[in-house]
């Protein structure tokens, strides 16, 4: 049987007390895309009454970057990167490792119990980065090299341009999925027949523009989700 865990690791852009001051003056920048993913905790409402258990991060992505692995030069951003040591560690106890580990812990409980696991962690992005215009509503991000995430991504495509054919659905885009994230990190601890690990970006111009288009998109990804989900045996969500 197939559980489903849903996360989102850019959810929102606060600041804890503790760090106020140094985000002094820094609204714009925390308001941009480089402080949240703009519209996922949107997606994420939408998508989680489907999850067998969903996870969410509100705490901006400046102050620690829940998507990247413990030595990546951007788990800490051009405002924390600063930090002198012992206060690096107590952004990473606080508030990195008790979310990544919860997850983690979930997946593992599941595969425990027997069950396969979707991981599907939500994302969104910029339509324009650095000049370049990004050519697509929806990303999926996959591992080529595990078949069931490759199939996975290729039905859910199949599902969303059923319900809407003009979207441009894209294939590890605008990132590669075995780029440096928390799915890739989860991919090393379980294997493919028992987790599989897709990121779903989609384009901010949505939530950014009108609502009725975004309210649309929204509609149809968690149609699109909820019709592959059913060709699956998946055991009873406890609510």
């Amino acid at each position: 049987m197939l559980a489903f865990v849903l996360s989102c690791e850019h959810g929102g852009n606060k600041v804890p007390a503790a760090f106020a001051h140094l985000f002094k003056g820094q609204q714009e920048l925390l308001s941009s895309h480089r402080g949240y993913d703009i519209g996922a905790k949107e997606l994420f409402e939408e998508l989680k009454g489907d999850a067998h258990a969903a996870f969410f991060a509100d705490t901006t992505r400046l102050l620690v970057e829940l998507n990247r692995s413990l030595n990546s030069k951007s788990i800490f951003s051009s405002v924390t990167n600063n930090l002198p040591e012992p206060e690096k560690q107590q952004v990473l106890q606080e508030y990195y490792h008790p979310y990544r580990q919860a997850v983690e812990k979930q997946i593992q409980s599941c595969i425990t119990a027997g069950r396969q696991v979707l991981h599907l962690s939500v994302h969104t992005f910029t339509p324009v980065l650095e000049g370049e215009v990004r050519q697509a509503n929806i990303g999926l991000l996959y591992d080529p090299k595990r078949s069931i995430e490759k199939s996975f991504c290729r039905q859910l495509k199949e599902q969303l341009l059923q319900l809407q054919p003009s979207l441009q659905v894209r294939y590890n885009y605008p990132y590669l999925g075995v780029s440096d994230g928390f799915p890739t990190y989860l991919r090393r601890k379980f294997p493919a027949q028992q987790y599989i690990g897709i990121e779903l970006e989609i384009n901010q111009k949505y939530p950014l523009g009108e609502t009725l288009l975004w309210e649309e998109l929204k509609s149809i990804v968690k149609e699109s989700l909820q019709r592959l989900l059913s060709l699956y045996k998946l055991p009873e969500i406890e609510k």
